[in-house]
């Protein structure tokens, strides 16, 4: 096998700084809510079984996918330090999860007492596989955490089940899912527990999909329904329309196709002779991450299909780049970044964690988003048939809850991106206060002190019993020049040790050797590609790894008046007393004058121009104020 990296898994990573802080508002206020929230919906009553025939609040198909984040979320949570009411909360509902399998091993309310009848018959819509995959993360999260395993046990009864189910032998389904998600939660139950069987079930499902004849219309011509759903035919909305080996563009839905390359990328990693795999995911990502990825990190430019549509077609106002989307493409740049130790797989990781992922929370924890628009103007805030007025508020919870919880388990979880190892190397890849234990065997402790992203010095503190000779590889941003670096207080060029995005640092460690990183942050100016038409004549800004915006808020209503001098100074300002404490930008524009126009709608003279002051915010830190136009992308004069 291939001498990949291994993340350091996140039960020996304290955060702190910046993350920590996020990670504690998690656990304080957004598991508490999403408990409720799961409660009061009825998705913890239905694991009861008890619906009937003519009763209210039907469970749906894919209820049991919110429950299980949470759960994986809690067993993260846990994992980080003890919580008695919480690991009650947990224990609670696994125990309802437990009861409500049946005794084959299957485990979906929704087909258990609504439509018994239609178990494992529309594969492509209905997320039994889906459902099975979440349930299956969970189970892992959960014992790794407490060292409970009776979810554990529950879910390879399950995966067992599924297994009989679906494959290429006699009397088996030659399906796969629909949403992939199972792919994921496979490998990490053959990781778990040793059994090669699920690794064997996960490769098959990321094999087996698009293969013809195609399992999609088979299924649909039995139930006679070949035209139900528009993207019934559609298959690329579902990434089936060829094996996944011969896809080189992201085709389809967007958190679909997130977790489809995530997962087959664990199977790649776990396999062998995967060429032709690896060939594929690798094209795939440069399709992404060079022609298809909003500057935020976001994925998936339309609301219809939540998909990816062409290369260059990044709209603003109308932009889907679901936060789902976003947390998938985290899921997947870690699994590449493992594979390949490439620095270039962590900055997207990093851009998407601080810009299209936090974005999908508010900065208390207790709202969320589901669309991430890069641009809001009076017709998204007022509504319209097309863009509705809720995509510029963040709301408590959604009929498709899927983001707040999977917001929830991803942040619980954040700690397992920050570190990797391979042999005696230790690899730093995302950078906060806190530290990391337990590295080389148990010989060596990391500790950073940091203020990133606001400030551009990082410092490391190596611990260790005795003098230890290994590698330490710090992650150079690619969106950072002129980084500097010194070894207790001794520069080092880090043009010399630089690899693939890392500075690499081999000697001798000794306990209490400091390590002093500096990466310079001056806010710059971003241009989109010229094919990206509706970003032609605009900048937008950037300061270290965070993207900012406008808001109406900070400078006013009409921000499509503004533009941003080609020659005005950007300066970056601690300001506390907006949204909690945030670096904001500000410059000198120019803003259309709208004075003697009159009543007109048209006129034959432009308008001059009037002074204005800029003030940028983070774009994660967006519509925590004042509701009101946000705008990322500004045009330049």
């Amino acid at each position: 096998m291939p001498n990949h990296l291994k993340a350091v898994p996140h039960h020996k990573v304290e955060l702190g700084g910046f993350w920590g802080e996020r990670q504690q508002i998690n656990r304080r206020e957004t598991l508490p809510i999403q408990y409720r929230q799961l409660a009061e919906t009825g998705r913890l009553d239905a694991l009861n079984l008890t619906w009937k025939l003519g009763d209210p609040n039907p469970p749906h198909i894919f209820w049991e996918s919110d429950v299980a984040k949470w759960i994986e979320a809690v067993g993260y949570a846990l994992g980080n330090s003890p919580d008695p009411k919480l690991e009650a909360l947990a224990d609670e509902t696994i125990e309802r999860i437990a009861k409500a399998q049946q005794p084959d091993g299957y485990l979906n309310v929704h087909f258990t007492v609504v439509e018994p009848e239609k178990r494992w018959t529309n594969v492509r819509d209905a997320h039994e596989l889906y459902c099975a995959g979440h349930l299956m993360e969970a189970a892992v999260a959960y014992y790794e955490g407490t060292g409970k395993d009776k979810l554990l046990r529950v879910m390879q009864r399950y995966a067992d089940y599924i297994d009989e189910v679906f494959g290429r032998g006699p009397g088996q389904k030659r399906g796969y899912p629909g949403h992939e998600e199972i792919e994921l939660g496979l490998v990490k139950l053959y990781r778990a527990t040793g059994e090669e069987r699920y690794l064997d079930l996960a490769r098959y499902f990321v094999e087996e999909r698009g293969a013809e004849p195609h399992y999609f219309d088979i299924e649909a011509h039995e139930r006679g329904d070949e035209q139900n759903a528009w993207y019934g035919r559609n298959h690329a909305y579902n990434q089936s329309h060829v094996p996944l080996a011969e896809q080189r563009a992201a085709e389809g839905h967007a958190v679909r196709a997130m977790y489809l390359y995530a997962g087959a990328t664990d199977v790649a990693m776990e396999t062998a002779d995967q060429e032709a795999l690896w060939t594929a995911l690798e094209a795939l990502w440069h399709n992404v991450t060079e022609r298809r990825m909003y500057v935020t990190g976001g994925v998936g430019s339309a609301h219809h299909g939540e998909r990816f549509t062409f290369d260059y077609h990044l709209p603003n106002e109308t932009a889907y780049a679901e936060t789902c989307a976003s947390i998938g493409l985290v899921f997947w740049a870690q699994r590449m970044l493992q594979a390949h130790a490439d620095g270039a797989y962590a900055d997207v990781m990093e851009r998407a964690l601080y810009n299209g992922v936090l974005s999908g929370v508010s900065l208390d924890g207790q709202q969320f988003f589901y669309v991430n628009p890069l641009e809001v103007t009076p017709a998204t805030i007022h509504g319209s048939q097309t863009m509705p007025s809720t995509k510029v508020e963040r709301q408590d919870w959604f009929g498709c809850a899927c983001c707040p919880p999977n917001l929830a388990r991803l942040m619980a979880s954040l700690g397992g991106y920050a570190y990797s190892e391979r042999d005696d190397e230790v690899w730093v890849h995302l950078y906060t206060s806190g530290s990391v234990a337990g590295l080389l065997g148990g010989r060596v402790t990391i500790r950073q002190d940091t203020r990133y992203p606001w400030d551009e010095e990082i410092a490391l503190q190596v611990s260790c019993d005795e003098a230890t000779r290994f590698t330490l590889a710090l992650r150079i941003p690619g969106w950072c020049r002129g980084a500097r670096l010194a070894v207790n207080g001794k520069p080092v060029p880090v043009a010399d040790l630089l690899e693939a995005g890392y500075a690499k640092l081999s000697r001798t460690w000794h306990d209490g050797d400091q390590v002093t990183l500096t990466l310079p942050m001056p806010v710059e100016r971003v241009y989109a590609h010229p094919a990206v038409w509706e970003n032609a004549g605009r900048a937008a800004l950037q300061r270290g790894p965070l993207v900012y915006c406008l808001e109406e808020v900070d400078n006013g209503d009409t921000l499509a008046s503004i533009v941003l001098p080609r020659d005005a100074a950007l300066e970056a300002r601690w300001s506390p007393d907006v949204t909690g404490g945030v670096m904001t930008v500000h410059a000198q524009g120019l803003r259309r004058a709208l004075a003697g126009r009159g009543r007109a709608l048209y006129a034959r003279q432009p308008g001059g121009w009037v002074p204005c002051s800029l003030t940028a915010v983070p774009y994660y830190a967006w519509a925590n104020r004042e509701p009101g136009e946000m705008m990322v992308w500004i045009h330049e004069c």
